[in-house]
């Protein structure tokens, strides 16, 4: 008989290179679930308790804590042990009063910043699409595999200000709109993948060609210090300022 279904598992040395295990200690590692990120762009929750957290020993340890309803990610409870977390989502230990943001990180690419309790309920998420859904609705697909209705009264003028690129700064677990931040000129944005990954600076300039992984963008930061990037690679954060807290060590 065939295999049925995809694995649970794979091997150490075969796991992205950013992830903190042991290789030589555990062979075999649990794989991300399929979900709201991609596997080579994500952290298994068993991964970021036992081996960033050091909150278990063992993984039938970390299995156990989470079956317990003691983690939290974007505000719900996951049992899911495998579950995939990426830039920008939120862990929360309420037993502990421990709350996380997955930051990307020049060296590690994927690391954990600790917030307050407050800022544990935003969230910032990219407009990846739009579409125009049953009712003549719009629907945003933002980044992390989530969506927002838009909906419109009848007989409204349907013009909304929402571009694919912009920010929306959501409530968790909730998903209502806080802010929107416009892509622009002068934004703070923040390099979520690529060579660049963890970097943080104002846009300069942006060079638009036939499709985002064919533009680029140029940011600058404080120092003076000027990179180019992928389009694609970019999260705006801010205006004036990034609307949420970042390690200062991410500055250009």
């Amino acid at each position: 008989m065939g295999n049925m279904g995809g694995t649970r598992s794979i091997k150490g040395i075969a796991a992205p290179p950013f992830w903190p295990i042991e290789r030589k200690l555990r062979p075999w590692t649990p794989k991300p679930s399929p979900g709201p990120h991609n596997a080579e762009q994500s952290l298994p929750l068993l991964v970021v308790l036992r081996d960033m957290l050091k909150y278990a020993e063992t993984g039938k340890e970390a299995i156990k804590i989470i079956n317990e309803n003691k983690i939290k990610v974007d505000g719900r409870v996951v049992n899911d042990y495998k579950y995939p977390l990426s830039v920008m989502d939120v862990l929360e230990i309420p037993e502990n009063d421990e709350y996380y943001r997955v930051i990307p990180y020049p060296t590690d690419y994927l690391g954990l910043y600790k917030i307050t309790k407050e800022e544990a309920s935003l969230k910032p998420v990219r407009i990846e699409n739009k579409t125009i859904v049953k009712g003549g609705n719009l629907q945003l697909n933002l980044s992390g595999g989530r969506n927002i209705l838009v909906k419109f009264k009848e007989g409204e003028k349907k013009e909304v200000p929402y571009k694919t690129l912009d920010t929306l700064l959501i409530t968790l677990p909730n998903q209502e709109i806080k802010e929107h931040i416009p892509f622009q000129i002068g934004d703070y944005a923040l390099v979520i993948w690529g060579k660049n990954v963890g970097k943080l600076g104002k846009i300069v300039s942006v060079n638009k060609q036939w499709g985002r992984k064919s533009s680029t963008v140029t940011l600058e930061g404080k120092s003076g210090r000027k990179i180019q990037t992928i389009l694609d690679y970019i999260l705006i954060v801010g205006k004036e300022k990034p609307v949420i807290s970042l390690p200062g060590e991410i500055e250009l």
